[in-house]
């Protein structure tokens, strides 16, 4: 062979392992079953990726990604790190958003075309407002391809864009030095025991657990307790806060609904040891944290492997670790691990955009109570 033509020959050579191995090679490797998937997503309207190594190439190209998330400030900063140490080549800013207020300016942002984030927090209440305004990014079909590593259930179903990425779960408080354990209600019923009338509990005037408890029950149900429990005549308050304080001094009996979270960061600060939790059934438990990829996002690549991360073992370790809030999906967590072989009334994806409608209606079921004033 001629000098010349072997060169030619060891350049073809070369250039075919360069696009066997590189980020195009899909065409080459992937299964029907991920090709259908790309050609369904697509008919649908989604952008679908065949390979995780496109997505982190064209995130590098990228270079930036912003996060607005309603995750505790410490939370976040520990995701960035470890996002920071896995994916060095990108800037990541995260920045903490909570109330009412603050989700409202962020929709009016993505209406108006002014919104300059990528990644984004949908409050529940308003679930729907956003949908029109988050890219339309297949995540399901690319976690259940194995593209992404996300629990399948983690994502919404129906939309397919949004992936719930924490857990919170109630329970029930009470004072080890005023009652025991064993006199500790078993399920929201048992309050409504003759021992338990007269202001013997405490239930919050705007508690997520009772609406939470809709998926298992049924509203009727939910609702007939409502009124029943009115009967009781409980203390009522608003805010976990207040409630941990009122049983940690002893100035109420039991309190349903509390976040475990919220419990257990308190009993590190409970000298006493007084302030103890009971896991009653069927545990009201609520997927929390829905993020999504804004449809106008200069840098979706980055974006999508900052949900892959929180929702990887790695990223729902480290809510665990910081907060005690990683999802009950994601097996091994603190909150699988608490509702383990346990009945759970779950705030799903089938009933997320419901929620508002229950506690509109479970309040109105309650009386429209306030809270008691000391």
């Amino acid at each position: 062979m001629k000098l010349g033509s072997l060169l030619v020959l060891t350049l073809m050579v070369a250039l075919l392992a360069h696009w066997l191995t590189g980020p195009t090679a899909y065409s080459a490797t992937a299964s029907p079953a991920l090709l259908k998937a790309k050609q369904q997503a697509e008919a649908n309207g989604y952008l679908f990726f065949t390979s995780h190594n496109d997505i982190v190439e064209m995130a590098k190209k990228e270079g930036k990604l912003r996060v607005l998330a309603s995750q505790y400030g410490d939370t976040l900063k520990a995701i960035v790190n470890a996002f920071r140490k896995k994916y060095p080549f990108i800037d990541v800013k995260a920045e903490e958003v909570a109330g009412t207020e603050t989700y409202q300016r962020m929709l009016a942002e993505m209406k108006t075309g002014l919104a300059n984030w990528d990644v984004n927090y949908l409050g529940w209440d308003s679930y729907t407002q956003y949908l029109p305004y988050m890219k339309k990014v297949d995540i399901l079909g690319m976690a259940e391809q194995g593209v992404l590593q996300i629990p399948p259930k983690m994502i919404d179903p129906v939309q397919r864009n949004i992936v719930a990425l924490q857990s919170n779960a109630g329970v029930v408080i009470y004072n080890s030095e005023l009652i025991s354990s064993e006199k500790v209600p078993n399920t929201l019923e048992d309050f409504l025991k003759p021992e338990f009338k007269g202001r013997k509990f405490a239930l919050d005037v705007r508690s997520p657990a009772i609406p939470a408890l809709v998926p298992f029950w049924g509203l009727e149900k939910v609702l007939d307790i409502a009124r029943k429990l009115v009967a009781q005549e409980p203390i009522w308050y608003r805010g976990s806060s207040r409630a941990v304080t009122m049983v940690s001094m002893g100035e109420v009996g039991p309190v349903y609904g509390i976040n475990y979270a919220t419990v257990k960061r308190n009993q590190e600060k409970d000298v006493r040891k007084v302030l103890q939790y009971k896991v009653v059934e069927p545990v009201p438990a609520r997927l929390t944290e829905a993020q999504a990829i804004l449809a106008t996002a200069a840098n979706p690549h980055a974006g999508l492997l900052w949900l892959e991360l929180e929702a990887s073992p790695e990223g729902q370790k480290i809510i665990d670790q910081v907060a005690i809030q990683a999802s009950l999906l994601s097996p091994g967590s603190v909150h699988e691990q608490l509702t383990r072989g346990k009945k759970v009334s779950l705030v799903d994806w089938d009933h997320f955009q419901k929620t508002g409608d229950y506690e509109k209606k479970i309040v109105e079921a309650l009386g429209f109570p306030r809270a008691d004033r000391k």
